[in-house]
């Protein structure tokens, strides 16, 4: 079982800059074709700022933690027993090539489920433009975890 002690845990908040070739290689992967997303001068003309990141780019942003894909283990949590169970994601103003977004994550809670059989452990992360400090974008993404009987 996970130790819900680690309820409420945060991470050091990190900061990432958002690199065009990296939105347009996004766009590419989900099959975006829309030139907002894959051309700086379609992006300007239509009022943004640069190309513009697809909806799923703070989800992306989370790998860039400094202590990569192990905050997991850092709770506790089997990763050989682990599956990605759910994620949203609420957008609340565009993110765009050149920007610099800093990163909050935190455990926001512990589910135990089937007798305990199962667990899920809910993260919390904020997406903030360095430029003004306006929250643009939070994730709320579980993660499951079979636990033998």
């Amino acid at each position: 079982m996970i130790d819900r002690v680690h309820i409420g845990k945060t991470w050091e908040p990190w900061v990432t800059e958002v690199e065009k070739g990296r939105l347009q290689l996004l766009a590419k992967a989900i099959g975006e074709t829309r030139p907002i997303y894959t051309d700086e001068v379609a992006a300007q003309a239509a009022g943004y700022r640069s190309i513009l990141g697809p909806l799923t780019l703070p989800y992306c942003l989370l790998a860039d933690s400094p202590g990569g894909q192990g905050y997991p283990a850092e709770i506790g949590i089997p990763t050989e027993r682990m599956l990605h169970a759910e994620m949203q994601l609420k957008q609340l103003d565009v993110i765009c090539a050149g920007d610099r977004i800093q990163v909050t994550r935190r455990v926001a809670d512990i589910i135990v489920k089937k007798g305990g059989a199962l667990e899920f452990v809910i993260f919390e992360s904020e997406f903030f433009n360095c430029a003004d400090g306006r929250l643009v974008a939070q994730v709320r993404s579980s993660l499951a975890v079979r636990n033998p009987q």
